[in-house]
């Protein structure tokens, strides 16, 4: 049994839901395991549960490199900084904000140790479990002008949507 699929069979019953979702949206299909891994990883990241942290790391571990890893944790937490400042200048609705320079270091975003493809996939889960629009939008656009399909950005989501709902349901006692 993998880790993740350990860590699943604690979810209570009232989550029974994300018990089966979990290990389905892990599975083979339109992405690659390197996008697969790195976006459950950023996601497992985002949504600060450890243990999640822990068991997701060490599946991927059985499947792709430690760049895909390094990099889906830089990913999610360069967007940790950014969801916070974006969606603020975005929600804020003030384009004298747009004038400021950010100022923020996003070295990795430019130059990750991976594919920089899947490395703005992995920063767009990271960002739909941060909410901020601005974000998801600008990296959906980047992934899809890279010759990512939406089904793939689609799947890169329900990913990042059922690995949040775990961190939820983990929490629960």
């Amino acid at each position: 049994m993998s880790a993740v699929e350990t860590l699943a069979s604690e979810i209570c019953d009232a989550a029974r839901d994300i018990k089966l979702n979990l290990p389905a949206v892990l599975a083979p299909g339109s992405l690659t395991p390197e996008q697969r891994w790195g976006v459950a990883i950023a996601s497992a990241v985002a949504s600060r549960n450890v243990r999640l942290q822990v068991a997701v790391i060490a599946d991927a571990r059985n499947e792709v490199s430690q760049s895909v890893v390094d990099d889906a944790v830089a990913a999610a937490a360069i967007m940790a900084m950014n969801n916070v400042f974006y969606s603020f200048r975005h929600m804020i609705g003030k384009p004298s904000y747009g004038d400021f320079r950010a100022g923020l270091r996003m070295n990795r975003l430019a130059k990750p140790a991976g594919n920089k493809v899947d490395f703005e996939l992995y920063a767009m889960a990271a960002s739909a479990i941060g909410g901020c629009e601005w974000c998801i939008c600008s990296h959906e656009r980047v992934v899809v002008e890279a010759g990512l399909t939406e089904q793939q950005v689609h799947d890169a989501i329900r990913i990042a949507a059922v690995i949040h709902g775990a961190a939820i349901a983990l929490e629960v006692a």
